[in-house]
């Protein structure tokens, strides 16, 4: 039988107050808190940033302010850049390709709380995950809702609420995002 946090990992819908996954939320938010006290340049920055995301590659930049769920469902290429005020909802993978570029105050929200009201009033979810592909620009305060995947070499546009895929080699704009034109 799946543990709440493997639900949560594989779509289904789990009980966001179970142990595991509030143990998950606790060590991510106080180590939040220890990152957003740094710098880029801060000498303690590359170790706290590794607490709150593992496997970070060293080439890879994290601006503080930053905020998720848990960090252990973000999986970052190498020379990514995110900027500030990034918020990352990893109930679901977060997966970010390499060489992509993240404006500042973009949201990636994996958690989809359920439709009926009635259910909602508890405290069960399901999270889907977010792909966005190798030399990928989000602009300034983009929103990925759950289940999103952005292609390769796209540019999203600043503001922009991305609510269905985007293909590779597209600029999508708007809220809703859409193709807007082909990039190749």
């Amino acid at each position: 039988m799946k543990t709440e946090f493997q639900k949560m990992r594989s779509e289904e819908l789990y009980d966001f107050r179970d142990s595991e996954i509030l143990g998950s939320l606790y060590h991510a938010k106080e180590a939040c808190l220890r990152l957003n006290k740094l710098t880029l340049s801060s000498s303690e920055y590359r170790s706290a940033l590794r607490e709150v995301i593992p496997n970070v590659p060293d080439n890879t930049a994290v601006c503080p302010p930053f905020q998720c769920d848990h960090g252990n469902g973000i999986i970052l290429g190498e020379n990514t850049f995110i900027n500030y005020g990034c918020v990352i909802l990893d109930g679901a993978l977060v997966s970010i390709g390499h060489d992509v570029k993240i404006g500042p105050s973009c949201q990636l929200l994996t958690p989809q709380h359920p439709v009926d009201y009635m259910e909602r009033r508890g405290t069960c979810e399901t999270s889907h995950p977010i792909v966005i592909g190798d030399d990928t620009w989000l602009g300034g305060g983009v929103i990925v809702c759950p289940g999103g995947t952005i292609g390769c070499r796209c540019i999203i546009a600043a503001g922009s609420v991305v609510i269905r895929d985007i293909p590779d080699d597209c600029m999508a704009a708007g809220n809703p995002a859409v193709v807007k034109k082909y990039l190749r």
